[in-house]
C-alpha cells in the first residue's frame, strides 16, 4: 500500500511539499509541482531517483544529452517543431497559440502572472501562488512577456 502525504490539487495530482511512500517502503520526501500538467516519472532506489523523465505541460520530454530544444541555433517553441512555422509576418509570441491575455501591468512569468506593485505571482485562475523575493522580481521584469505594449528601438530626437 503507498502512503501519501501531500496536497491533492484541483487535478487530483500531488503537490507541494510531502511524503510519498511507495509499496516497497522506498520513500519520496521533498515537493511535486503538477498543477499545471508536467510530470517527472523516475524508479527510485532508497529513496533517489536513479532514473527518470521529465515531460513538460506541452508533451516535451527533456533530455539530460543532446538536448535540442532552445538551444541557441533553433530558437522554435516546441508547438512549432511539431506543428511548423506561421507563414511570414504572423508572429508566435509563446509556445500556446494564441497566447494567455496578459493583465495590464503584469508579467507572464510561467506558471501564473506576477503583479510588480504588489510583488504577487497569482496562477492562472487568479490563486495566490507565492511572493516573490527581490531575485525573482527582476528576473521576471527582465526575463518575461508583459501585458502591455511599448515602443522599443530607435526614438528619433524630435
Amino acid at each position: 500500500m503507498s502512503v501519501i502525504i501531500f496536497y491533492i490539487n484541483s487535478f487530483s495530482r500531488m503537490e507541494g511539499a510531502g511524503v510519498y511512500i511507495f509499496p516497497t517502503d522506498t520513500k519520496y520526501v521533498g515537493e511535486m509541482k503538477d498543477g499545471i500538467g508536467s510530470k517527472y516519472e523516475a524508479i527510485w532506489e532508497e529513496g533517489k531517483a536513479v532514473k527518470g523523465t521529465y515531460t513538460f505541460a506541452d508533451g516535451l520530454v527533456y533530455k539530460e544529452r543532446e538536448w535540442k530544444y532552445c538551444d541557441g541555433y533553433d530558437r522554435r517553441f516546441y508547438k512549432e517543431m511539431l506543428d511548423g512555422l506561421k507563414p511570414a509576418g504572423r508572429c508566435q509570441l509563446t509556445n500556446k497559440d494564441p497566447p494567455t491575455v496578459i493583465p495590464e501591468g503584469c508579467y507572464d512569468c510561467g506558471d501564473g502572472f506576477y503583479n510588480p506593485v504588489t510583488r504577487v505571482v497569482k496562477d492562472y485562475n487568479n490563486k495566490f501562488l507565492r511572493n516573490a523575493d527581490d531575485d525573482e522580481h527582476e528576473w521576471i521584469v527582465q526575463k518575461c512577456r508583459k501585458g502591455w505594449d511599448e515602443v522599443t528601438g530607435y526614438k528619433p530626437k524630435h
